[in-house]
């Protein structure tokens, strides 16, 4: 623990020297909190005419109808409660862009500089090397995905109808930040730490780990036209299979994590 907690103590260093690598998962999340606003409050109030009283949102009215965490709410509120929080499911991806710009980095950069090569010759395991880049790439994302609740949140409260705030602060709605945000931050960022064992250009470890992008996308689609509801029953099954998942990826990056290459072969 004691070599894990020093080489994550590097880790976290040159990320600080480094802020650009986080560019690019500040501007999902940008984007991630303003389609939201643009949808539910920005939008009604250039047209001027108000989410309950548009055809378009006849889904958003039956939600309203049959769950009971929007019965309190006046049905204007209960709408933008629940487009709130059907984009929660976008607001993981900035976690997800974190953990793939920062895992890239972690291992190809350290290959670029050429100062991975003096690490792997001390006493560290394969194992205690990934688990502290792994922990590197993951507590920056898990701390930028509860900012952005945050602020989402501050937002909501401060620009929707009153009360809607209150809907992202249910058991779904933190399943889906603090269960499903970070399980898929980590399948990201594994699948970074697994190509990036074996090439040496950061844009192929990101390609491979966006693919991670693509069910959560599914996601947001399927909620957004009606054909699937996020329970909290549902939320901890995916979780299940994403554990199943990052436990596989772990084992196979140890795997395909060849320390002799990167000494002796690796240019």
């Amino acid at each position: 623990m004691k070599r894990i907690g020093a080489l994550l103590s590097k880790e976290m260093r040159e990320l600080r020297g480094n802020p650009g690598i986080f560019v690019p998962a500040f501007l999902t999340a940008a984007i991630a909190i303003a389609l939201p606003f643009g949808v539910a409050v920005v939008l009604p109030y250039v047209t001027g005419e108000q989410l309950s009283d548009s055809a378009d949102m006849q889904i958003a009215l039956q939600l309203y109808r049959s769950q009971p965490w929007t019965r309190a709410l006046d049905p204007e509120a209960a709408i933008q409660a629940s487009i709130f929080q059907q984009f929660l499911v976008l607001l993981v991806l900035a976690p997800v862009a974190a953990s793939m710009s920062i895992a890239a980095y972690s291992v190809i950069g350290e290959k670029q500089a050429r100062t991975l090569e003096p690490l792997l010759a001390t006493p560290i395991t394969t194992v205690e090397l990934l688990t502290a880049k792994v922990l590197g790439s993951f507590l920056p994302s898990l701390l930028l995905s509860l900012a952005c609740f945050v602020v989402y949140i501050g937002a909501v409260a401060a620009f929707a109808r009153p009360g809607a705030f209150l809907v992202l602060l249910s058991a779904r709605s933190l399943g889906i930040l603090l269960i499903l945000g970070p399980l898929a931050s980590l399948t990201a960022l594994q699948l970074a730490v697994c190509v990036s064992s074996r090439v040496n250009d950061t844009r192929s470890a990101q390609q491979l780990a966006a693919l991670v992008v693509l069910p959560l996308a599914g996601l947001l689609v399927a909620q957004m036209t009606g054909s699937l509801t996020l329970t909290l029953t549902l939320i901890l099954a995916i979780a299940a299979v994403l554990a199943l998942i990052n436990l596989g990826l772990m084992v196979m990056a140890v795997a395909l994590f060849d320390r002799e290459s990167i000494l002796t072969r690796w240019k």
